[in-house]
């Protein structure tokens, strides 16, 4: 294990940087440094001091991490069908709800809409993989054909539909607790 490594992860976790780290344990960043680069090795009082602040017991911190998987096949992705409004969602990684991103593609039938959100802090990214879609964002309509992006805070309400006579499809990314 290393465990210079395994405190330089945790850090970037918490977004701190090597000084931020040092000024909640009483620590030089220099010496953050040298631990991250297993130039030394803390004594236990500051190896708890540091577990402390990353959020880790000393168990969680032993622990080995179990494989993480990062390729995901057609077999791993989840469909979800509304032929009432003209949709299907793909999750294209299988419970991305519990991370920061979550991608999902979805395919409108002709004059399909996904459900209408809530404001939220959350960020979205859609490309338009084909056909053309509209997204009203509070009063506002936008539109977005095949090789086109959209970008948008969602603090207002927001609805996006198949702008096409045919068929659309999109690829959306959100932040957390979009869908």
């Amino acid at each position: 294990m290393d465990i210079g490594q395994k405190i330089r992860n945790l850090r970037m976790r918490k977004n701190l940087t090597q000084e931020e780290l040092g000024e909640r344990t009483d620590l030089s960043k220099g010496y953050i440094s040298q631990l991250e680069h297993n130039q030394s090795s803390p004594s236990m009082e500051t190896f708890f001091d540091l577990l402390s602040v990353l959020g880790q017991t000393p168990a969680e911190f032993f622990s080995e991490e179990p494989n993480q998987q990062l390729v995901y096949t057609r077999a791993d992705q989840i469909d979800y069908v509304d032929e009432e409004r003209g949709y299907q969602l793909r999750w294209l990684v299988p419970e991305s709800n519990e991370n920061e991103m979550e991608p999902v593609q979805i395919t409108f039938r002709a004059k399909g809409e996904f459900k209408t959100f809530e404001p939220s802090p959350a960020e979205t990214f859609i490309y338009v993989v084909s056909g053309r879609v509209r997204l009203w964002l509070g009063e506002r309509e936008y539109q977005a054909k095949k090789g086109e992006t959209i970008y948008f805070h969602a603090t207002k309400q927001h609805r996006i539909q198949n702008a096409a006579t045919g068929k659309s499809e999109i690829l959306l990314v959100a932040t957390a607790s979009y869908l």
